[in-house]
């Protein structure tokens, strides 16, 4: 059931609900199911009450896509292991890293490597 307060809400907006209310009425639908999708669809359109003050202000434009762009830096810096596409260098990996690498390989001796030792076996087995 909508809310009776509209306060938050620009004229515009007011009008626009208005007139998709009497559209759906005149269509058959009763007056509270119209009032109810009249204002849903305000809502849907323009993200709610517009004047300020009240969770109905928008972000800036770009948010959307940058907010995506940091979401994503976040999940390739949260995943561990070897990068994706297989190519890194391999001296910049931790020793955890080149000795799971090293047993995908079935590279013998690697539980007694040094790093050097692990990233140039790594390096001739690949």
């Amino acid at each position: 059931m909508p809310t009776d307060n509209k306060d938050k809400y620009t004229d515009k907006q007011k009008r626009k609900a208005a007139k998709i209310e009497d559209s759906y009425e005149s269509k058959g639908v009763s007056k509270d199911e119209a009032e109810a999708r009249a204002w849903a669809t305000v809502n849907k359109q323009s993200g709610g009450g517009e004047k300020k003050g009240g969770s109905g202000t928008k972000k800036p434009a770009g948010a959307k896509a940058h907010d995506r762009k940091d979401s994503a830096k976040r999940a390739a810096a949260a995943r561990e292991g070897a990068p994706q596409n297989g190519n890194g260098a391999l001296a910049d990996r931790t020793k955890a890293d080149l000795l799971k690498r090293a047993r995908e390989l079935d590279i013998s001796g690697r539980s007694t490597m040094s790093k050097p030792q692990l990233v140039e076996a790594i390096g001739k087995a690949q």
